[in-house]
């Protein structure tokens, strides 16, 4: 009797045991871990391709690289780093999953699954604010985590405000300070260079949600945005015409009425490589056919080519101040650009196979391992 009492008695020990040893595995828990560097600086480089990684950064004040995982972001340094380097702070939440990422200044400010909003200070790792907004999507960054950090759902950045849309309102967030300062209907949204929040009912004021009565009837197409459909420098309205949208007044630019057109530090490029003014129309430069506007850069226009090769152009003339093969090892030209992100002095973009499966988690998607590559502008 004594031996089945002592066997029941370790059973009973060994299954307490599990379920503590489970209960601190799955518990909700936080983890915030800093190092103390001295805040990197910018690197003045000239332009050329400087590494590759397996994931994509989002390049914050041309300082630090700042990476998205499931239930975790974490930044390294400096942004010139042939490859991904010790992290330099890192923010890990279970079990909720991380929506997205956008960034303003030196303020990173993730989206997680449960609502919360967090910002961080980029350079010290440390958390600014923190406010509960409406509930995010899962993790939908695949791989190399480009869609959370350059296109992240519902997430967008305007002037001094964070912006959160869910559930077909638009919920405005103070940059500095995490204050909620307006809400709107609105299911879906970009913003401009000029700091408006456009929706397909009316333009708002980031800061102010007074309504800019001054554009065109909708619905409206983004064209030359940044990361998170954000700091847009164009749009078409609803009759397919062009405007520019760096100033308070949007400006009506003709030469974006074609639906393949793009611009960029006020320079217009077609599908044919034909880039002309955006105001005027007045004829710039012939790029090669088929090259791909990424965006500006220091009032640089950035532009690809169908041979892989990245060229810098000054808006005024068209012509070509800068160009270098976008490749750090020899690993051929024959990819087709992903994501990307250009900021002043970086920019990098994803390469996936040409011939990929749809499904990005299906081997073969994206063009190799160290499939992001990085270059100083």
């Amino acid at each position: 009797m004594s031996r089945v009492l002592l066997r029941s008695l370790f059973a009973l020990v060994v299954a307490a045991a599990a379920v503590l040893i489970g209960w601190r595995v799955l518990k909700p828990a936080e983890v915030l871990a800093t190092v103390a560097p001295p805040y990197p600086t910018a690197h003045a480089e000239h332009p050329h391709t400087t590494g590759q990684l397996g994931i994509a950064p989002l390049i914050v004040g041309d300082k630090i690289r700042v990476y998205a995982s499931k239930r975790q972001v974490r930044a390294d340094a400096p942004v010139d780093a042939e490859t991904v380097y010790t992290a330099i702070w890192s923010f890990r939440r279970w079990p909720e999953q991380l929506s997205g990422l956008v960034a303003s200044g030196a303020t990173v400010v993730s989206r997680w699954s449960d609502g919360d909003l967090v910002a961080i200070d980029g350079g010290t790792g440390k958390i600014i604010w923190r406010v509960s907004g409406p509930s995010g999507p899962g993790f939908e960054g695949h791989r190399t985590g480009s869609a959370t950090v350059w296109a992240p759902a519902g997430l967008r950045v305007a002037g001094p405000s964070v912006l959160v849309t869910a559930g077909g309102q638009l919920f405005a967030y103070a940059m500095s300070t995490g204050t909620p300062l307006w809400s709107a209907t609105c299911a879906q949204a970009f913003t401009t260079a000029a700091a408006q929040v456009v929706c397909p009912s009316g333009v708002y004021d980031a800061g102010s949600r007074t309504p800019v009565a001054s554009f065109p009837p909708g619905p409206y197409t983004p064209v030359g945005c940044d990361v998170a459909s954000s700091s847009c420098a164009g749009l078409r309205d609803g009759s397919g015409h062009g405007w520019l949208t760096t100033s308070p007044e949007p400006v009506r630019s003709a030469p974006l009425d074609r639906p393949d057109a793009t611009v960029a530090a006020g320079l217009v490029v077609s599908a044919d490589g034909h880039a002309v003014d955006a105001v005027t129309g007045a004829a710039r430069h012939d790029y090669p056919a088929g090259s791909r506007v990424l965006g500006a850069a220091a009032g640089r226009v950035v532009l690809l080519t169908p041979g892989r090769t990245l060229l810098l152009a000054d808006p005024r003339t068209g012509a070509v101040i800068a160009s270098f093969p976008l490749e750090l090892v020899r690993e051929g030209t024959r990819w087709d650009p992903g994501r990307w992100q250009v900021t002043d002095h970086h920019m990098a973009v994803e390469r996936l196979a040409p011939d990929r499966p749809d499904d990005p988690d299906t081997p073969g998607y994206y063009f190799s391992v160290d499939t992001v590559v990085v270059a100083a502008l």
